[in-house]
């Protein structure tokens, strides 16, 4: 909305009217026109206002939600692809850390074994069924 000036003036709720709501949905549920570039073609302040209004007034029923609208199934099958990119790239990181992983506890084994070697003294706890036992009778 402009005033005399040229200069660009926010809509306030009283401005909507029912056939301003009708045509703005309309043109959402056709797809004409997305949600965002509604909001700026027609100066609707809320992020929200035009999904309320499809709710309300729409020809879809309550559960229907824009992002869901139907994609093609070209669209459909290059955002499988794009996903499936992601998660291969995401699984060659995860088996590279636990093979890293593997190698440090591999290692630190192997340091753990050198030093009760050179030290001659029991660093891993090595507990027996027998002492188990007992320290459970002595804590009764």
């Amino acid at each position: 909305m402009e005033n005399k000036e040229g200069q660009y003036v926010k809509r306030t709720q009283k401005d909507y009217t029912l056939a301003f709501k009708l045509q703005v949905v309309s043109e959402v549920e056709n797809g004409e026109i997305g949600l965002r570039a509604a909001q700026r073609k027609y100066g609707i302040q809320g992020d929200s206002t035009i999904r309320t209004w499809i709710e309300k007034h729409g020809q879809y029923d309550k559960s229907y939600k824009l992002r869901s609208m139907k994609k093609s199934p070209e669209q459909e099958l290059m955002e499988l692809r794009q996903q499936l990119k992601l998660l291969e790239k995401k699984n060659r990181r995860l088996e590279k850390e636990l093979n890293q992983a593997d190698k440090k506890a591999l290692f630190f084994d192997m340091m753990i074994d050198i030093a009760e070697e050179e030290f001659e003294i029991p660093i891993r706890k090595k507990s027996l069924p027998e002492q188990l036992i007992n320290s459970k009778k002595k804590k009764k």
